[in-house]
């Protein structure tokens, strides 16, 4: 009986690995069609491919003209998905994201209700500069981020599958616009900072995007290949240092738990439990997308910053003191590199 059980389990272990270092190579394939639109922004392509094979969110947070809309765009190409852009403005309503129902009267003379979907049933929402739509609009993402489906008129619709929210945000101009709430960014799974290229990479973009021939993205995946490879995600082993690791790494970041001296003389509030879940389907999916059967300590060094940063807050002494809150995940982070 031990040495059927013992061949069941060698035998899945094996299919596991197969379906890794296949899923791998594929993934290597959309790396390349998205570098043929998106230049020398290669960490934030993986950060945003680890999201999605996480089947999370993500906010991208740059200056204008760094192609974050139109990475959102060749994501849905490369990946088969539907894809959504919303233009967020201050007077942008709940019902012009979520949709409303119309009265409409039948050629019988009967009136009826009927639901118009709005932009949100879809599988890639591009939110365009969500900082400027009000608090009431910005949480009426809340439901749909978290529970993958709406309320509408007090009617829960789900929502398609996949489905991921990639919202941008200028660091720049704040006027006009609303900070998101707390609840809210803890939804995305992660913060990607897009900075500029490097000179080889803008020079390359120069050329390629000003002369006659467009490049166009070609279609590597489909939703349901994107399903199963979430669900594949999941089933990555993690060895219980990398999750004694990222468990430490949380708790050791909230100030009333903390040992660093960084963290409790300078954070106001620290991450949650639900930093530990995004830790551990980002170390996976890198893992994953790097073609190795379990992550390790780099991936989760590699992760902390992107999943912590909006997850954390400095208080005013350590803005005062122009302590950065980079600082305080790279002190979190010493012990594992």
């Amino acid at each position: 009986m031990e040495s059927s059980t013992s061949a069941a389990h060698q035998a899945e272990a094996e299919r596991l690995a197969d379906d890794i270092e296949s899923l791998s190579r594929r993934l290597q394939k959309i790396r390349s069609a998205i570098g043929v639109m998106i230049f020398g922004q290669e960490e934030v392509i993986d950060q945003t491919l680890i999201t999605l094979l996480a089947g999370g969110h993500a906010l991208l947070v740059g200056v204008p003209g760094l192609a974050k809309t139109r990475l959102a765009e060749t994501l849905g190409k490369v990946f088969g998905l539907e894809e959504r852009r919303v233009q967020c403005t201050p007077d942008l309503m709940p019902a012009d994201i979520l949709g409303s129902e119309v009265l409409e009267e039948g050629g019988d003379g009967r009136r009826s209700f009927r639901f118009i979907p709005g932009p949100i049933f879809t599988q890639v929402l591009m939110a365009d500069e969500i900082n400027r739509a009000s608090p009431r609009t910005q949480s009426a993402l809340l439901q749909a981020m978290q529970e993958r489906r709406v309320t509408v008129a007090g009617q829960a619709r789900e929502l398609p599958a996949p489905f991921h929210v990639l919202a941008t945000q200028n660091p720049l101009e704040q006027e006009g616009t609303y900070p998101l709430p707390e609840a809210q960014l803890d939804r995305f799974l992660m913060q990607i900072d897009v900075t500029y290229p490097e000179y080889e990479a803008e020079r390359e973009m120069l050329v390629m995007t000003t002369g006659a021939a467009e490049q166009v993205a070609e279609q590597v995946f489909d939703a349901q290949e994107l399903l199963r490879a979430q669900r594949l995600v999941r089933r990555v082993p993690v060895g219980d240092s990398v999750v004694d690791a990222i468990l430490g790494t949380v708790r050791r970041g909230r100030p009333e738990m903390s040992d660093l001296p960084e963290v409790r003389g300078h954070v106001a509030w620290g991450p949650g439990p639900r930093a530990s879940q995004a830790l551990m389907l980002a170390v996976r999916a890198r893992a994953l997308l790097e073609g190795r059967l379990a992550p390790s300590l780099d991936d989760l060094v590699a992760m902390a910053a992107p999943i912590l940063r909006h997850r954390m807050a400095l208080n005013f002494a350590a803005r005062a003191d122009g302590v950065l809150l980079e600082e305080v995940i790279e002190r979190l982070m010493e012990p594992y590199r």
